[in-house]
């Protein structure tokens, strides 16, 4: 009886191995004979070819801001960030934004949601899953777009 078992698994798993195989080998063929051509943000130079660095934008000293295009987007940055530190020992987007100085310096405070952990306690210190400014915030340039879309603000947002 046990033997019956193991020769109907073993040819089960036989058949279902040629199946698959067929399976494999089909969408193969006609992957291959589709080329599907996708393209990068390098455009047509290949991954082993070194391509042409577009020219860094410049960013004004100071600019009026852009308006924001849906709730809860992170304010894009006016003026340029160059030198600027951000890291574990120095942040120096704080030296204008934080609580204690905005008022002296004129610029926007942060807002209180950067002083709440993720349990919404409220902290003394700007907390450290919003310390670091730039991964939400960046500074903000007329340029062009690098892949099309037809993206439109939400609302009364962007006007």
């Amino acid at each position: 009886m046990k033997s019956k078992k193991a020769v109907s698994l073993l040819l089960s798993a036989l058949l279902g191995a040629a199946v698959y195989a067929n399976v494999v080998s089909a969408n193969t063929e006609r992957v291959t004979e589709e080329a599907i051509v996708v393209e990068s943000l390098r455009g047509t130079t290949g991954i082993e070819e070194a391509n042409v660095l577009p020219e860094i934008k410049s960013v004004p000293k100071n600019q009026e801001r852009f308006a924001l295009n849906y709730v809860n987007q992170p304010p894009m940055i006016p003026h340029s960030i160059d030198g600027y530190q951000v890291n574990q020992a120095n942040n120096s987007c704080l030296e204008c934004h934080d609580v204690d100085v905005y008022r002296k310096t004129g610029a926007p405070r942060i807002s209180p949601t950067h002083f709440m952990d993720r349990d919404n306690r409220v902290l003394t210190e700007v907390s450290a899953r919003r310390y670091f400014c730039l991964q939400c915030h960046v500074p903000q340039a007329q340029t062009e777009a690098l892949v099309e879309n037809d993206f439109v603000p939400a609302g009364k947002f962007g006007q």
